[in-house]
């Protein structure tokens, strides 16, 4: 028995819908005309990538950080208006950058 078939059984009278299963990968992302930054930094002693200069809305931005998270199987998070990925992923982050469209601009090192 997975998840789904025992959510079902305690929740007998929901009915999912489609667009609860729909995936975000689907949706379609702002893209912009001037390049996202894409830079290294060290915080507290532990290497971090860090995506700046998204003009989109704040709900794309986050779509895009649950996808990176995703396809790089890293931590991450969303906070003032950037992208915080756990580790140093600029070469794969920018080529999955560049795949969907955007210009990306690579800063420091």
């Amino acid at each position: 028995m997975d998840l789904k078939d025992q959510l079902k059984n305690l929740f007998p009278d929901h009915i999912s819908s489609p667009e609860e299963e729909k995936i975000l990968e689907d949706k379609e992302l702002f893209i912009q005309d001037e390049p996202m930054i894409c830079k290294f930094e060290k915080r507290k002693g532990k290497p971090t990538t860090i995506i700046e200069g998204y003009s989109g809305t704040d709900e794309d931005f986050k779509i895009l950080a649950k996808e990176l998270k995703t396809k790089l199987s890293v931590g991450g998070t969303f906070k003032d208006d950037s992208i915080i990925i756990q580790g140093d992923y600029r070469d794969k982050i920018m080529t999955i950058l560049k795949e969907k469209g955007f210009k990306v601009k690579r800063v420091g090192g």
